[in-house]
């Protein structure tokens, strides 16, 4: 086999070096070409050096610079392949990762013979899905299907809504008693709460908490 050529990419320099030296050498068939310390680095020492391998930090100048080098080097460069290093298994970051284009994650903590291992085995294209990372993809896959599912079901409510109802709903969300919409729109709070009590038969909840919850994990108002 001929030596694998790895671009390491980590913000922090004792990592770099240190990866750099327990990985590099014969016996492991690893030769370090470059060390970068953020995205754009990894992204230009790929086009410089044409790896085989580059292990990318997800976390660098940004918290997914790693991620967005990983997908344009994967854009670029198809034959490099990368293995994206994170410090602990955060689940978004590793399935936004896999989405990217990795091929593989690394724990920097792991002994020096399980990156190795991981090296060799994405060099050679017998890294099967770990059980692991296939369940987290498929818990990923279903949470964003429910999402979507909820979001359609949410603004099919919000069609329904009238212009009066909406702005008290958007007051409501900012966080507004009902004294104080019913003080700003000049009524009595009881005509509020009867026009709450619209907004939740259409959104069929019992409590309007339930209601801003729903909104806020939807990011309904974010800008």
């Amino acid at each position: 086999m001929d030596v694998i050529k790895v671009v390491i990419a980590d913000d922090a320099e004792e990592i770099r070096l240190h990866l750099s030296e327990e990985i590099s050498g014969e016996a492991n068939k690893i030769r370090v070409v470059g060390l970068a310390e953020n995205g754009y680095e990894a992204v230009e020492l790929t086009k410089k050096y044409l790896p085989d391998i580059v292990l990318m930090d997800i976390q660098m100048e940004t918290r997914t610079a790693g991620i967005t080098a990983i997908g344009k080097i994967h854009e670029m460069f198809p034959m490099v392949k990368c293995i994206a290093l994170t410090i602990h298994e955060n689940e978004e970051f590793i399935f936004r990762a896999y989405m990217a284009g990795a091929a593989d994650y690394i724990i920097k903590t792991n002994p020096t013979e399980k990156i190795v291992s991981s090296i060799h085995a994405v060099m050679e294209n017998k890294l099967l899905l770990r059980p692991e990372v296939g369940k987290k993809l498929i818990e990923e896959y279903q949470y964003i299907h429910e999402n979507q599912v909820r979001m359609k079901e949410t603004l099919q409510v919000m069609l329904m809504i009238n212009t009066t109802e909406y702005e008290i709903l958007k007051m409501v969300y900012a966080g507004y008693t009902y004294r104080k919409i019913a003080e700003m729109r000049y009524v009595q709070e009881t005509t509020i709460r009867s026009q709450i009590n619209h907004i939740l038969k259409k959104f069929k909840k019992s409590k309007m908490k339930e209601v801003i919850q729903l909104l806020r994990e939807l990011k309904i108002f974010d800008e």
